[in-house]
């Protein structure tokens, strides 16, 4: 594990300095394509008259963000063509960058009038680039620290970037979208992108990492079985090595952390327009009662992580996830502003206090070495099972309006999907019952 100073706690002057800054940018642009290809474009398509079932279904674009382990190894291990000299990391997040906002702008481009086929192939584009792009800026986060304590801050830097980005992908898009339409919303946003290239050329690729990679690269070359053998595989064996038998129990665990939040995600827009809540509305909420709950809720997770640790921190969040998923059942039949307001509070809080944790808690799991892969591994297993499921919410909506009508079919909706994080909590109930100590950040195995 990467030494401690001492767990000091950050200053304010500490999220000045320039890793920190460049940080906060990267995890700005690694959370604006998020909502884009996810529940803002269900928003988009409902907002067309689009069934949703179809919508469920084109969530399934998302799976990209749960299948990166598969071509994490390469990004470990090689750099692009042409993009070499910005070094492994920084080469990746260019083209990934790029391709993202290429991809929204063909997506504004075509718009719903081209039909779904081509629009849900170019969001699969900015999926697969999105997902390309938090791996390395993940593995940049995590080779760039220098101890734990500054891995502290590296991840509470990301994590208000990433939130900001979610705003506004979910909040201030609404307003943009009223005003100028989608298409040219998203076209605003795949302009944006550029921040994020700016970040990248911004960062200083992370020298410990290289030393360690260029070691294995002189030891067993990616063009020998045994290299080969090692981007694939070694990831996967340090990680179980590391671990022992409760790898599989961990990996369960934060498989289903994360289920209320996907799973109610592609729904949660489609609800708004059901209910007659404008765009406007709830881009104001989104942007005022939401930010603020967002900021208490990063704040929160960051000083119980400190006073708690993370696994106990992971069951408050999960709880408070849960809760906050379940209260979306009170709004098919009360909305007004106040009650929307205060589900929108509950549920950003609780989803800020389990993501920080959730963060911290994976990025202590990874080896040095293996950085982008393993956490590659851990970020897919904590989405895979949600980004499928997800795929099913409209036709569940629509399966269960049948017999009870379009309102309580919403309502018993969201209260199952606050019901799917319970399991999630009984495991890591028992792993904080049975801790096991965390892998050396600093060993390659």
């Amino acid at each position: 594990m990467l030494a401690s100073r001492s767990a000091r706690r950050h200053a304010l002057k500490d999220y000045f300095e320039r890793k920190a800054l460049t940080m906060l940018v990267l995890g700005f642009s690694s959370g604006l394509p998020f909502m884009l290809v996810g529940n803002t474009f269900g928003y988009w398509l409902r907002d067309r008259g689009i069934s949703l079932s179809a919508i469920g279904f084109l969530s399934w674009v998302g799976i990209a963000y749960s299948m990166k382990f598969l071509w994490a190894p390469v990004i470990d291990r090689t750099a692009p063509p042409f993009l070499g000299r910005l070094g492994r990391r920084r080469s990746w997040m260019m083209l990934a960058q790029v391709l993202i906002g290429l991809g929204l702008a063909g997506m504004a481009l075509a718009g719903v009038a081209h039909g779904l086929l081509l629009l849900g192939l170019l969001a699969l584009v900015v999926a697969f680039a999105s997902a390309t792009q938090d791996i390395v800026i993940d593995a940049w986060r995590i080779e760039s620290a220098s101890d734990a304590d500054e891995l502290g801050l590296l991840t509470s830097a990301y994590t208000l970037g990433y939130r900001a980005a979610l705003l506004m992908s979910e909040a201030v898009i609404l307003i943009i979208a009223s005003q100028i339409g989608w298409n040219g919303a998203y076209l605003f946003y795949g302009v944006l992108m550029g921040c994020g290239i700016g970040a990248c050329l911004w960062a200083i690729e992370p020298a410990r990492a290289d030393q360690v990679m260029q070691g294995k690269a002189s030891e067993a070359p990616l063009s020998t079985l045994r290299g080969l053998y090692d981007a694939i595989a070694g990831p996967f064996i340090a990680f179980f090595r590391a671990h022992g038998p409760k790898a599989l129990l961990m990996l369960a665990a934060i498989s289903l952390f994360q289920l209320p939040n996907f799973v109610m995600g592609p729904m949660a827009n489609p609800l708004y327009h059901d209910i007659g809540l404008s765009k406007d509305m709830v881009g104001i909420v989104r942007g005022s009662f939401g930010l603020v709950a967002v900021l208490f809720g990063v704040a929160a997770g960051g000083y119980l992580s400190l006073r708690l640790g993370y696994m106990r921190t992971l069951l408050i969040g999960g709880a408070a996830q849960i809760a906050g998923t379940a209260a979306y059942a009170v709004l098919p039949y009360w909305h007004s502003p106040a009650i929307f307001a205060a589900v929108m509070m509950a549920d950003n809080f609780g989803i800020a206090v389990a993501g920080i944790a959730l963060v911290t808690y994976m990025s202590s799991l990874t080896s040095l070495g293996y950085t982008a892969t393993q956490y590659a591994l851990l970020t897919s297993t904590y989405a895979w099972a949600g980004k499928i499921l997800k795929g099913f919410s409209g036709a569940t909506v629509d399966a269960l309006k049948q017999g009870h009508g379009l309102m309580a079919a919403y309502a018993l909706f969201f209260l199952g999907s606050g019901a799917i994080g319970i399991p999630a909590l009984l495991l890591f109930w028992v792993l904080d019952r049975h801790p096991h100590p965390s892998p050396d950040l600093d060993a390659s195995a």
